[in-house]
């Protein structure tokens, strides 16, 4: 009985192993984007580019932003192992002032959870 608990606590722990072996891995080009300065009413939209370097497909399940200045749009379809994809944020650049925003994308990648940021400032336009 013991050999018969021993070997299914083995098997159990192989296949557990290898299902580790084949998660996604999300890997962005940069974790930060800087605006720079721009002037009020600008396009306010940049992306993140990443790539999945994971050996499973890559599914972005949610994309949120710390305020309602800030909208993400993420990928609808799973990107494959070796494909790259991208998560566009939307700032609105009616809002003058310093760019300090923060982008949680969660999915089924090794690392689930990953903090993105934006930065930068809208200047106001000159002579107003």
């Amino acid at each position: 009985m013991k050999k018969i608990v021993l070997v299914l606590f083995v098997g159990l722990m192989g296949l557990s192993l290898t299902a580790q072996d084949k998660a996604a891995k999300i890997e962005f080009k940069s974790e930060t984007v800087d605006y720079g300065e721009i002037q009020k009413g600008a396009d306010g939209v940049r992306v993140f580019e990443f790539t999945n370097t994971g050996q499973a497909p890559l599914i972005i399940s949610k994309v949120s932003s710390s305020c309602g200045c800030t909208i993400p749009k993420k990928p609808e379809d799973p990107i494959l192992p070796g494909k790259t994809g991208e998560i566009s944020v939307k700032y609105d650049t009616n809002r003058v002032g310093p760019i300090r925003k923060a982008i949680t994308v969660i999915s089924n990648a090794d690392t689930p959870t990953k903090v993105l940021k934006i930065k930068g400032e809208v200047k106001a336009a000159e002579g107003k």
